[in-house]
């Protein structure tokens, strides 16, 4: 088994591996199935699959002949014996010191308590979840020249956890890889467009290991954009030589909430796009623009950078999904197709939204709730989701004209013409389904928690309406009095 797994060390120099690939290589070495794998270690069967059909396939590139799970031991001993020498091999003692701390835990893996919910899901957990052909598309369009892609979703959809796997698979590539969240940019950085250029070319300069040598590029009679083009033209791209660089921009959606920054900004990333259609050396630039939808973005189209490149919208969990993520979590009756039918209720209540399935997957599993319990108290204020719902309601609340168009949406109103901004909006919160000018509600929690709200706001509306009409007639009506007929109707 040693020699095996020293001669797998050989093959894969350039991909080390995590500790599941290692442990479904271990397993595999030794005969075991993919279905005895997930029952020993509690990761879900079609996860280990998914991990095992990659290595495979990691294998047959690296060899250039195609590798199985059942040829894996003939090959593996045919190249040890053969002694065959890879270019620019990976020292043995190396690739010891990376597998050998972990060998010995490889035979039983535990599966510790997961996370809370909440945060982009790290690249080795068992709880990540293909969404085919996303991961394939992403992963593939990032190696193309001068692309520009746009991953748009509602708050908790996973733009986050899928933008760390197509950084990861740039690096494999030898793609230099530059990674800016733009919540971590203090407000100041926002107080004009050149503070916020030269805030994005240090950063980019400081990831790529290179000095930020901005004053030797910058010219304040050409301006900031163009200052900015010819810091990445003349010096960043240059500097990279032959590879690729990608520029991932998380939380570009702060970027919104700033129009003075916003209005040259994101054209200057539309035209940095059209100019490598033509020059090899913007070719090089791999543009990545992830934002949430909630910010509607008051901008021409033929000036913002999002209708061109690909852009790709983040589907719901399916039930299959949902019956994954479930496993993952450990919770046994998922397993079977029964399970899968009572997961059936929780995907339609939560409409297939990654992170509300998880957070009821996440609590079932400490055992905090049953099923049955989730899916009574889930849009109520003392439920798990409160805090989501009530984010979603102060939302709403800070534009009437939405108030008033999600309640003809709740109440089932399948006549009402929308407006195409509110329309807009709504779908980019992750509110409603569009269907031509019909909308619904994108899953039951929102019906139930927003037809019962707004029933509520719009009765304390009319009723204190009713009495201001009163008070208008009636004089001699005190505002004590008005005051205490609405509580006494309330």
């Amino acid at each position: 088994m040693e020699h095996l797994l020293e001669a797998l060390g050989r093959i894969l120099q350039d991909k080390p591996l995590g500790s599941i690939q290692q442990f479904v290589l271990h397993q595999s070495l030794l005969g075991k199935t993919y279905g005895e794998m997930a029952k020993g270690s509690g990761y879900a069967s079609d996860y280990i699959k998914e991990v095992g059909s990659q290595l495979w396939q990691d294998l047959s590139e690296a060899l250039g002949e195609r590798i199985t799970k059942k040829n894996l031991h003939l090959v593996l001993s045919r190249f040890e014996q053969d002694n065959v020498v890879l270019h620019n091999k990976q020292p043995q003692q190396q690739f010891q010191a990376h597998f050998g701390a972990q060998k010995t835990s490889l035979d039983l893996v535990t599966v510790t308590k997961p996370d809370f919910p909440g945060g982009p899901v790290p690249l080795a957990s068992p709880f990540y979840v293909n969404r085919p052909p996303l991961e394939e598309l992403v992963c593939t369009e990032i190696m193309q020249p001068g692309c520009l892609i746009r991953i748009k979703a509602p708050r908790k959809m996973g733009k986050s956890s899928l933008l760390n796997r197509m950084i990861f698979h740039a690096k494999k590539q030898d793609y230099k890889t530059v990674y800016l969240d733009f919540q971590e940019a203090d407000e100041e950085v926002f107080a004009s467009i050149e503070k916020f250029l030269r805030w994005l070319c240090i950063n980019v300069s400081r990831q790529l290991n290179l000095p930020p040598n901005l004053d030797d590029f910058w010219d304040a009679e050409m301006g900031s954009k163009v200052s900015c083009k010819i810091y990445f033209e003349g010096y960043v791209l240059q500097c990279i030589e032959n590879n690729a660089v990608v520029l991932a921009l998380n939380e570009v959606n702060r970027v919104f909430e700033h129009p003075n920054i916003a209005q040259d900004f994101l054209p200057m990333l539309r035209f940095w796009h059209e100019v490598a259609k033509q020059d090899s050396i913007w070719q090089k630039l791999r543009l990545v623009v992830v934002h949430s939808t909630e910010v509607y973005i008051p901008l021409k189209l033929n000036q913002s950078p999002f209708n061109v490149g690909l852009t790709v919208s983040l589907p719901p969990f399916t039930l299959k999904q949902v019956q994954n993520v479930a496993q993952s979590y450990g919770i046994d009756w998922a397993a079977n197709d029964q399970g899968a039918r009572h997961l059936i209720p929780l995907q339609v209540m939560m409409g297939g939204h990654p992170y509300l399935v998880s957070l009821g997957l996440y609590h079932i599993s400490q055992e905090e709730v049953t099923l049955e319990e989730l899916l009574q108290t889930a849009h109520t204020l003392g439920g798990i989701y409160s805090q989501h719902l009530r984010e979603l309601l102060a939302l709403l609340q800070a534009d009437p004209q939405l108030i008033s168009a999600m309640q003809e949406v709740v109440m089932g109103n399948e006549t009402v013409q929308f407006d195409a901004i509110a329309a807009y909006k709504l779908e980019s919160m992750g509110l409603v389904q569009l269907d031509d000018n019909q909308a619904k509600p994108s899953c039951e929690l929102y019906r139930l928690f927003f037809s019962q709200q707004l029933a509520k706001q719009n009765y304390t509306s009319n009723c204190l309406k009713s009495l201001k009409q009163e008070q208008q007639k009636s004089n001699h009506i005190s505002q004590t009095d008005v005051l205490s007929q609405f509580l006494n109707l309330r």
